[in-house]
């Protein structure tokens, strides 16, 4: 009935004409893709509301369902009068504490973000250090960073750009010390086992990823054959280093929306039955055949893992094309059919360790966007956790966000999750439309739109 209808017609770009009750309002048209320019892509835009809140475009005062009782319900918790959802450990370590107008998390970490050299690294990174403790960044520079020095010497640029934000006044001190940029290596066919092990044997060096040659920003120096590469994931694998990868491939015989499926069946699940010890995560996911191979994987816990963008929780990819073509929400992976949008929601907000907050956050200057052959990346670095929550919020699953952004992640990475906190306000605010780079300008994601929650004061403690 029309209940149903309504219900499936969210952050789309259908309309859904479904019964109040049924929490969808008509749905606005969708917006939305992305890319991640410089590693991986996404997509956002605008889109229809989602259980109760209307997502930018047609964003509405939230109006929580009611039951018989008139109670409220968040994320599955009666909320009484007096506006208490949930105050307690959803595990051992959760930091969780929610009212209807705040919302507090332990700290959380992003698992896969660019922040880009030089100026543009100069005028990005803070944005990413008021929400984040740490975050595993990626090294497709140009050039890469392919070596354990080169590695060092980027981590060493980007402790440099914190201090000078701290200079600047766009975060604190502590933020600043207690920020941990996690490093990674560029896999090439040319990369040694004995650079695999020095990575292993010191501190800088992370994790490893692995770009298919032509699949994404500066993937150029990527991988054309993983049989080239073999012995290096053998020694990745003897010591314990995880790959991260991006998952499509490059073949120009295979639809671009089918690049991430063909990938499981052409290159993942062959590569994990040879090397069924190598630590693999599976970046930026966005469909619903990637999400059930994570789901049904039978490794022991903490072999493999996914990240997903707030992008593809939100988007699916009629927001690419609605009003005429968006630069500022193309991305790659580009975003899917609305199946693999709510395969990608179901499984963020279920519990599952495996599934992490990574927010592929990458700048591109609004003149490499709005060009004839623009540049795929979206930027969310200074609202993602603002935008996860609305994710989170529509799907009912607000009590599952501390657990996917801030322990997930660490688990999976055998680090201990960070002891601040950060806490988010229900109060409406503007996505600014556009931010200075590099003695230009930035558009973000959803620029001009409306958000409801908003990170509190200067954001997370140390």
């Amino acid at each position: 009935g029309g209940k149903q209808q309504g219900r499936k017609a969210v952050a789309h770009g259908g309309s859904g004409k479904g019964a109040r009750r049924g929490r969808r309002k008509r749905g606005a048209n969708g917006l939305g893709a992305v890319g991640s320019g410089d590693g991986t892509g996404h997509g956002c835009g605008t889109a229809s509301s989602v259980q109760g809140r209307q997502l930018p475009g047609a964003w509405r005062r939230f109006r929580p369902r009611t039951s018989a009782r008139d109670d409220a319900i968040i994320g599955g918790a009666p909320i009484r009068p007096n506006g208490f959802v949930h105050h307690g450990p959803m595990d051992g370590v959760s930091a969780y504490h929610c009212t209807m107008d705040t919302l507090t998390l332990r700290t959380p970490d992003d698992w896969h973000l660019h922040l880009r050299d030089g100026a543009a690294l100069h005028s990005v990174v803070a944005a990413s250090a008021r929400q984040f403790g740490r975050a595993i960044i990626m090294p497709n520079l140009r050039p890469p960073i392919t070596t354990v020095a080169e590695a060092t010497a980027y981590r060493d640029r980007i402790r440099l750009a914190l201090d000078e934000a701290v200079g600047r006044g766009e975060i604190s001190q502590a933020q600043a010390a207690s920020f941990r940029p996690l490093m990674t290596l560029y896999l090439t066919e040319k990369t040694s086992v004995d650079e695999i092990r020095q990575a292993a044997a010191g501190d800088v060096v992370t994790a490893v990823k692995l770009y298919p040659a032509g699949a994404t920003t500066n993937s150029d120096a990527g991988v054309r054959a993983i049989d080239r590469v073999i012995p290096v994931l053998e020694a990745m694998a003897e010591a314990g280093m995880p790959l991260l990868v991006h998952g499509e491939v490059t073949d120009p015989d295979v639809d671009i929306f089918d690049r991430e499926a063909v990938f499981i069946d052409r290159v993942m699940i062959p590569l994990r039955t040879r090397l069924p010890q190598l630590k693999v995560v599976f970046e930026h996911i966005t469909t619903r055949q990637a999400a059930e191979y994570i789901k049904t994987d039978s490794a022991e816990p903490g072999m493999l893992g996914a990240t997903i963008t707030p992008q593809h929780l939100l988007y699916n990819r009629n927001a690419i094309f609605t009003g005429g073509l968006r630069p500022h929400w193309y991305c790659l992976p580009v975003l899917k059919r609305e199946i693999h949008r709510t395969a990608l929601v179901e499984v963020a907000t279920s519990g599952d360790p495996r599934f992490f907050l990574g927010t592929d956050s990458a700048p591109h200057a609004r003149a490499l966007k709005e060009v004839g052959n623009g540049c795929a990346g979206c930027y969310t670095g200074p609202h993602a956790l603002e935008l996860y929550a609305w994710a989170f919020e529509a799907a009912g699953a607000l009590d599952k966000l501390d657990a996917f952004a801030s322990l997930h992640g660490a688990r999976f990475y055998g680090r201990a999750p960070n002891t601040g906190t950060i806490t988010l306000k229900r109060q409406d605010w503007a996505i600014p439309e556009s931010l200075p780079f590099a003695g230009t300008e930035i558009v973000p994601l959803a620029a001009g739109e409306t958000l409801h929650w908003q990170v509190v004061g200067e954001g997370r403690s140390a």
